[in-house]
């Protein structure tokens, strides 16, 4: 028997969802509160590693979702010059096993449809224009309170609400997303036919040139430069202007922008919550507990493991104890943290134009870590 009958949880996101229904599956009534007050279409592409697809078989969605993306095996390598020669072609780590592609790009509001329809069918339920403002915890459960003057009871609380986690706060967990520096460019643009996966530009007019094919149609292109405040410039404008430095693909990507393909730019930012993620029977999961960089591709990743682990802990044990909350931070803190602190060392690399960073010693230290089931 499970260790609780009902869970709340905060945030429908990836991680989210996936522990929603992993609980649901074993019988646990569930319920996610979402602040937001409908389903979001907003979104670009997102990458997945091995080790994500992984969690995402677990939950029988592999099939489907590999119908709605672009699986590939290997990394490309190009020169900041105006042909954008390709210098290498490299295999990528299978992270989730030989039986499943090192990586998958798709488009991210069709990933959180697929799962948000799964995880209803397994009999979540979803209760939209739901804000957090309070948990209290009680004898052998949780109070949540809402922005609406609702109060909720669960024999768990789990906030999966993000790095700015409206339950961290409430919790009284103080570390925040520091800033790393750095800021990227985002944009989602139809495929030129020679992208057939991730290729990589360090260099240029910007530290990191990137794409990552997300259909047979489409994919998402991304420039890492030093952090500036571009609230007033949101426009693909400047982005067409940065990527005319990049050859290759990046021409006909830059057409795409000075035809005024949507832009996102946001800044880099980092934390890992030092010590227990839980108070009492509250505990946060995901980038709530452990954010970092996109620079491996890792955070979806992470997230769903947090839940994949957390699921099997609550499903599997017989109450909510300490060796329970042990167990589960002795499985995700080393192993997210690493992530973290790998993905902000490259990062920081770039900035201070290291020129002997070992880069695939690395890369390929964490790899092994992660081909490892969580």
């Amino acid at each position: 028997m499970a260790a609780v009958s009902t869970v709340g949880i905060v945030g429908a996101g990836a991680a989210g969802l996936a522990l929603a229904t992993f609980l649901a599956d074993a019988g646990v009534k569930t319920e996610i509160l979402e602040k937001s007050q409908e389903p979001s279409s907003l979104g670009s592409g997102i990458t997945l590693q091995g080790n994500a697809l992984r969690i995402l078989r677990q939950l029988g969605l592999w099939e489907e979702i590999s119908q709605h993306g672009y699986a590939f095996n290997d990394l490309g390598l190009r020169a900041p010059n105006p042909q954008g020669t390709v210098l290498a072609i490299v295999d990528d780590a299978r992270t989730g096993g030989p039986d499943l592609p090192a990586t998958f790009g798709m488009y991210r509001p069709k990933l959180a449809a697929i799962m948000r329809e799964r995880a209803l069918a397994a009999g979540v339920v979803i209760s939209y224009g739901q804000q957090v403002v309070a948990v209290e915890n009680l004898d052998h459960g949780v109070r949540v309170s809402t922005e609406d003057g609702q109060s909720r009871d669960y024999d768990l609380l789990v906030g999966a609400d993000g790095i700015h986690s409206a339950v961290r706060k409430a919790i009284g967990i103080t570390a925040e997303p520091q800033p790393t520096g750095m800021g990227i460019w985002r944009a989602f643009v139809p495929r030129p036919a020679e992208v057939v996966r991730t290729d990589l530009t360090y260099g240029g007019s910007c530290y990191i040139a990137g794409y990552c094919p997300t259909g047979q149609q489409d994919m998402y292109a991304y420039l890492v430069e030093r952090a500036q405040d571009r609230h007033q410039q949101k426009d693909a404008t400047i982005m067409a202007e940065l990527a005319a430095n990049y050859g290759g693909p990046w021409k006909e990507i830059r057409q795409s922008l000075v035809n005024g393909a949507p832009v996102n730019y946001t800044h880099f930012t980092a934390h890992v919550v030092d010590g227990p993620w839980h108070r009492g029977r509250a505990v946060i999961i995901g980038d709530a507990a452990h954010s970092c960089p996109p620079t491996i591709a890792q955070g979806a990743a992470m997230a769903l493991e947090d839940a994949a682990v957390l699921a099997e802990l609550l499903i599997g044990s017989g109450e909510v104890d300490k060796e329970l909350w042990e167990q589960f931070h002795h499985r995700r803190a080393e192993r997210s943290g690493a992530v973290v602190k790998a993905s902000v060392q490259l990062g920081q690399w770039l900035l201070d134009g290291e020129q002997n960073a070992d880069v695939p010693g690395l890369m390929g230290s964490l790899a092994s870590r992660l081909v490892v089931p969580a």
